[in-house]
């Protein structure tokens, strides 16, 4: 369920590729005017603007949107222009290969992505950056949080709702030998049914550990795992069962103490505009007592701001 708000005025990608065109000349960047057109269109239209600038002014419009944004501005216009696949590959190149390596957005990315969108973006990222995903994972990653990533990358899972309760409680079992029962933790046993089993599978396996055993795999995960694989665990069975919970948690973290992370708000702001943003929105609202759009209010400015809440919508 998205929030973008697309102008009531029939689309036309000419006096879009126009309009913008007119920000561009003279001195500086119409800002307001980029922000007016872009925040509003989708992704369908966003391609058709770029093909219509591309014919008629024979200059790509990505490129020229980078020479007139800057800061923030710049890093979030840019990232909305991708289509979604593009986009979370464009993530995860950056966030694997350009200074400070940001594993913890490699985790959300890879770890709350269906098995379909993994696969298309894992195309995107070859045939964009000439390496393979798994490759430049390979090279960052260590351990079990490595094996976890490369797991979600590469092994196709179901995605339908249909759930074996046999199989749920033989898997709730099976996680229990691995960890709570044992000294020590078998990781291999929840990397395998983590990244194997449906989303609609793991919320049963939750389910049947709680009947069999009293508690929450959440619990079991934060008791036996640690660091980057607890997180990325936590993402994917998160994920399974609210992913709209998951990222209004995320976006509330990227706000709080001093500073705002803004690649991590601009990242999340930006990929579930157009998914799942008016959930996101109210979980956001249920858990914390503020509305979404006043929190980036009250942490953005300028430009920015405007830019971001146009993509959230109308506040709630």
């Amino acid at each position: 369920m998205a929030t973008l708000t697309v102008s009531p005025v029939p689309f036309s990608p000419r006096d879009d590729a126009i309009q913008l065109y007119k920000a561009f000349k003279g001195f500086g960047c119409d800002n307001a005017a980029v922000i007016g057109i872009l925040a509003h269109r989708d992704a369908t239209q966003r391609a058709y603007i770029q093909q219509e600038y591309r014919t008629m002014y024979s200059d790509d419009i990505i490129t020229r949107l980078a020479s007139e944004l800057s800061g923030k501005l710049e890093t979030a216009v840019l990232l909305w222009m991708h289509d979604p696949a593009t986009r979370d590959a464009t993530v995860l190149r950056e966030a694997l290969t350009t200074g400070v390596i940001n594993l913890e957005a490699v985790t959300e990315v890879v770890c709350s992505r269906t098995s379909a969108q993994l696969q298309t973006l894992r195309q995107i990222y070859h045939s964009s950056f000439g390496t393979y995903l798994e490759n430049d994972i390979e090279l960052q990653a260590t351990g079990d949080h490595k094996k976890i990533l490369l797991a979600c990358v590469s092994n196709p899972r179901y995605e339908g709702m249909e759930v074996d309760r046999e199989m749920s409680a033989k898997d709730a079992k099976a996680l229990y030998k691995a960890g709570e029962k044992k000294l020590g933790t078998d990781e291999k046993v929840f990397v395998k049914i983590f990244t194997e089993r449906s989303n609609a599978h793991l919320v049963a396996i939750n389910t049947c550990y709680h009947d069999m055993y009293g508690g929450s795999l959440k619990k079991v995960i934060k008791k036996e795992t640690s660091g980057s694989f607890a997180h990325a665990l936590l993402t994917i069975l998160q994920c399974a069962e609210n992913p709209a919970k998951y990222f209004a948690k995320v976006l509330y973290k990227s706000m709080q103490g001093l500073g705002t992370n803004d690649t991590t708000l601009i990242r999340v702001i930006v990929t579930r505009t157009e998914i799942d943003m008016q959930y996101i929105k109210a979980e956001y609202h249920k858990k914390y007592r503020k509305s979404l759009n006043d929190a980036v209010h009250s942490e953005t400015s300028g430009h920015y701001r405007t830019f971001l809440l146009s993509l959230l919508g109308p506040n709630q």
